[in-house]
């Protein structure tokens, strides 16, 4: 890893979330509070600031310039930002969003850019508007100081995509101990695909959306006796500053005191002992314990499917409910990791059924998918 990349400390702000002054207006941004976090967050040694266009409506980043890039010098941080090319209509706009990003920033330059959420049939519409040559032209240009891409598929997929473009600087993984061994997200075969290719990683999602901080309590107890003292959340985070390859770990922190417990558990910086891997291991065991769709991610069904259902994702989601038992989170994440195939266009024609090794009830579990979330 570049010297520079290990220099950074490995605790980041994702500013996805920030807190609010009307918890029904993600434009309405509590600036004040968030000036408070930015201050906890570089007293406790964090540089890290990962935000987009699109958080809270086209606000993150104002709010960034606002709270960090009014207030500290420009070697006090670092920020990244990114392009989601694939839900934009046009190359021109496209490729106008870094120049609106590093205006809306107060930036002459963006230290981490990312091409974001490439993968599937989105990777298409990246290719089409030429992004990939575009960042590497304002990388040379002095506008960009790293380039990357951020993903949500699996280890296939990144191998494919860092084959085709080796001269990325990074590449940021969805990666947390439930999805370490998921058939789906594959975290650890990613971490192993991008250090293969010699390319660091930045973390993101290291508590599955706040799910890992507020754990069933068949899973939250077995911790709790392991450490008392220590947070659910701290051992999500913890799990992951210590991987190797990894630039930097997101938090997206929406309170002070989220910032607070983040930053002594960095601080003190300690990797699990036997004692507490053997707790988390545990925990983990018993969150996978319920009954769940023995989906292994094979993929045979895809192919046999006429209607591009996206069947291994949405058994995953289906599983990911039983796991942590939150329907409102799992059918907002279907909202979108689902939108290119939703269980509701299956047209029963038993394919899928056919080829699955695992014989599962496909067309049962759509429906109940389609019930559920749609």
């Amino acid at each position: 890893m570049k010297q520079e990349f290990e220099s950074i400390p490995k605790f980041g702000f994702g500013c996805m979330r920030l807190p609010l002054l009307d918890p029904e207006d993600q434009t309405s941004i509590d600036i004040e509070q968030f000036k408070q976090m930015v201050d906890t967050f570089i007293d406790a040694g964090g540089t890290y600031f990962d935000t987009a266009r699109v958080y809270h409506q086209g606000e993150s980043e104002r709010a960034v310039k606002e709270a960090l890039v009014d207030r500290y010098p420009r070697n006090a941080y670092t920020v990244a930002t990114k392009c989601l090319a694939w839900a934009i209509d046009s190359e021109e706009e496209a490729k106008g969003n870094l120049a609106t990003s590093l205006e809306q920033l107060g930036l002459d330059y963006i230290d981490f850019y990312l091409l974001h959420n490439v993968g599937g049939n989105r990777t298409a519409r990246f290719d089409e508007y030429g992004m990939w040559e575009f960042a590497r032209q304002k990388k040379a240009e002095g506008l960009i100081k790293h380039i990357g891409f951020s993903m949500h598929d699996g280890a296939e997929a990144l191998d494919g995509l860092l084959t085709a473009h080796p001269d990325m600087d990074f590449v940021q993984l969805q990666v947390n101990y439930l999805d370490w061994d998921d058939p789906v997200v594959e975290a650890r075969n990613c971490m192993e695909v991008a250090a293969r290719h010699g390319v660091p990683v930045v973390i993101m999602e290291p508590v599955r959306g706040g799910r890992l901080a507020d754990l069933p309590e068949r899973a939250a107890q077995i911790l709790h006796e392991a450490n008392p003292e220590a947070s659910l959340a701290s051992w999500a985070y913890r799990f992951c500053w210590h991987l190797p390859n990894v630039v930097s770990v997101l938090a997206g922190m929406s309170t002070l005191e989220q910032v607070r417990d983040n930053a002594a558990s960095f601080k003190a910086d300690k990797p699990f002992t036997e004692d507490e891997q053997a707790a988390l291991d545990e925990a983990i065991a018993a969150l996978k314990s319920v009954p769940t769709v023995p989906c292994t991610n094979c993929r045979y069904c895809v192919k046999e499917c006429p209607q591009g259902v996206k069947i291994p994702e949405i058994l995953s989601l289906l599983n990911l409910e039983l796991m942590v038992e939150d329907h409102e989170f799992v059918k907002g994440l279907y909202s979108w990791q689902a939108a290119a195939g939703p269980a509701s266009t299956c047209i029963a024609c038993g394919a899928c059924e056919q080829m699955c090794p695992q014989s599962i009830d496909i067309i049962n579990q759509l429906e109940i998918a389609a019930e559920k979330y749609e």
